[in-house]
C-alpha cells in the first residue's frame, strides 16, 4: 500500500448549486464540471452530476468532487473527508456565513497540526486540517 492510500473522494449532495456555493465560499476556490462517467456499455450514468475541486493529476494527494447521483445520499455516515487548509481557523470562520455549521472548532492534534469539523449545507460532516 502507498504511504497515502486515498486517491479520490466524493462528497454526495442533493442540491448541487447550493453545495458548490458553500464550498466555493468557504475555501475561496472554483469547482469545475466533470464529464458524466460512461460505462463499459457506452451508456452515460443516468442522474449523475459531478463538480471537481481543483486538482493536479500528477501531484501527490487526493483529488475529489461533489457528486449528485441517484442512490447516493448525503449526510453523516462512516466516511470522513479532511480538506487541507493553510490555517483551518480561516475556513472555519466562513462556514456559517456560507450556510454550514461548526461541529467542532479548531483543535490541536499534536505534531500533526490542527483540525476542525464542519457540517456542510447538505448535512455532510467534513474535516478541515492544517499544520498551524
Amino acid at each position: 500500500m502507498n504511504p497515502n492510500p486515498v486517491v479520490w473522494f466524493e462528497i454526495y449532495v442533493n442540491d448541487m448549486t447550493r453545495a458548490v456555493t458553500f464550498y466555493e465560499s468557504v475555501f475561496f476556490t472554483q469547482l469545475t464540471p466533470l464529464p458524466t462517467p460512461v460505462g463499459d456499455d457506452g451508456a452515460a450514468a443516468a442522474g449523475m452530476r459531478m463538480m471537481a475541486f481543483p486538482m493536479q493529476v500528477a501531484a501527490a494527494g487526493a483529488a475529489g468532487a461533489l457528486v449528485k447521483m441517484d442512490g447516493a445520499a448525503p449526510g453523516g455516515g462512516g466516511t470522513l473527508v479532511y480538506l487541507r487548509c493553510d490555517d483551518c481557523a480561516v475556513e472555519l470562520a466562513r462556514v456559517e456565513a456560507a450556510g454550514g455549521k461548526i461541529h467542532r472548532g479548531k483543535f490541536p492534534i499534536g505534531e500533526y497540526g490542527h483540525c476542525a469539523l464542519i457540517v456542510d449545507t447538505e448535512g455532510n460532516l467534513v474535516g478541515l486540517h492544517s499544520m498551524r
